[in-house]
């Protein structure tokens, strides 16, 4: 690991609907201890599925649904 890592990038924490409908609450950014790839620390507000982690670069990325390009999450508050 390095001594000093870059800041995290800027997430809002707080309510995300993933384009498939479902909302999830977003708790923290952290980082992988091996790698150092910033992850996304997030829950589902559905069933009790536990906590989840994915990576950063996934959970703002975007994707094409049905010829339309669509974030993966979308901020809602």
């Amino acid at each position: 690991m390095k001594a000093t890592l870059p800041p995290l990038p800027a997430l809002a924490i707080g309510r995300y609907r993933h384009y498939k409908g479902q909302e999830y609450e977003i708790f923290a950014l952290c980082r992988h201890s091996e790698t150092e790839e910033v992850l996304v620390f997030y829950r589902p507000l559905y069933g009790d599925s536990g906590w989840w982690v994915r990576p950063y670069d996934m959970f703002t990325g975007t994707l094409e649904v049905d010829g339309e390009v669509k974030k993966r999450f979308e901020y809602i508050g």
